[in-house]
């Protein structure tokens, strides 16, 4: 099968990234980060990221092809449309606008959570590793931005049947950190703490009542708030472990509870997981036990490097989108900051 060589960008918030991409081969992926220019304000600062980003850019795009080891003639360009920052998403565009005119190649559109989603079937230079999805799939999406569970009947066939009524699980993640005093980005601290405590503080199960297949973490947040401030400082100092691992604790369970819903609802084949916070390694031990309890086979991405907001997911988004002809125009292509399935 003929495997198209793509160039793709991912501007989507506090990442700078280009990759190129075989198919589902990975030939490059490179990553600027912004973490350490938006620590400072404790979450992204959007006119900031876009100046990062456009000052990055075009080193981040000519180091993709360096790495990369190949030239033009490319297959197509891609570039994600949406969801993101709005005035981050447009560097993106522009540059990938510029390229597919100025060497007149196919442009696509990629959402970044189908990115996400892709990220898990992305494979290195040598085709590794071979895994295959089998469909119908059941995709958990946990980020910093969303929480969503997909039904998946097909490549390009998403059904959006789950998600966030408030914040998504990495942004309560963050918050619980901020609580805490300890920094941003906040998921890797609490990850850290948790290692070294129990969680002894119970929580509330948020939409225990409810049997559809939506998140909340607006009140689990409230609820760490109001216990953090209920401790002394001593109480406090002693059990600031214990308190990142109940939180964490607390956090995932809905994870896991609302994904054994759905895959008890919709039967799926296999389980993708995709999007920043699946880089936590207590998470992935609960959904490979859910998966092992429930007979299905679960994906995560096969690296690290694809784990967070990356260009070559959305190269290998747009392999499949390639191969349905599903082509966007240059001259009209727009930021979709909304854009959802």
């Amino acid at each position: 099968m003929f495997e198209p060589t793509i160039l793709s960008i991912d501007t989507s918030c506090d990442e700078t990234s280009a990759a190129v991409t075989s198919g589902r081969r990975v030939l490059s992926n490179v990553i600027s980060s912004q973490v350490n220019l938006h620590k400072k304000y404790g979450g992204v600062y959007p006119a900031l990221a876009k100046r990062a980003h456009l000052e990055r850019i075009d080193a981040v795009v000519n180091e993709a092809f360096k790495r990369a080891g190949r030239l033009l003639p490319l297959s197509a360009v891609a570039v994600t449309q949406g969801p993101g920052l709005a005035i981050a998403l447009e560097v993106g565009i522009k540059k990938a606008k510029e390229i597919s005119l100025e060497h007149n190649l196919p442009l696509i559109s990629v959402n970044h959570m189908e990115g996400h989603i892709y990220s898990t079937l992305s494979q290195n230079k040598n085709g590794n590793p071979k895994r295959e999805v089998v469909f119908p799939t059941l995709c958990l999406l946990v980020s910093g931005g969303h929480t969503q569970l997909v039904f998946m009947k097909a490549h390009g066939e998403f059904e959006l049947i789950g998600e966030t009524l408030d914040d998504a699980c990495g942004e309560a993640l963050d918050k619980a950190a901020k609580i805490l005093k300890l920094g941003y980005p906040g998921g890797p601290i609490i990850e850290r703490l948790s290692q070294r405590g129990k969680p002894v503080f119970p929580f509330g199960r948020p939409l225990k009542e409810r049997t559809d297949l939506n998140f909340s973490y607006s009140g689990l947040k409230t609820q760490f708030l109001y216990l953090v401030e209920s401790l002394n400082e001593k109480d406090f100092g002693k059990n600031i472990a214990n308190l990142a691992a109940s939180f964490q604790e607390a956090a995932f369970e809905q994870l896991t509870r609302k994904t054994s819903f759905a895959i008890k609802i919709y039967q799926p084949k296999t389980l993708l997981c995709g999007g920043g916070v699946i880089a936590n390694q207590y998470l992935r031990s609960l959904l490979r036990k859910l998966g092992k309890k429930e007979k299905v086979p679960v994906f995560f991405p096969p690296t690290n490097k694809l784990i967070g907001d990356n260009a070559a997911m959305i190269g290998v988004a747009a392999y499949f989108k390639f191969q349905r002809k599903e082509f966007s125009n240059p001259e009209s292509l727009d930021r979709l900051p909304r854009l959802s399935f």
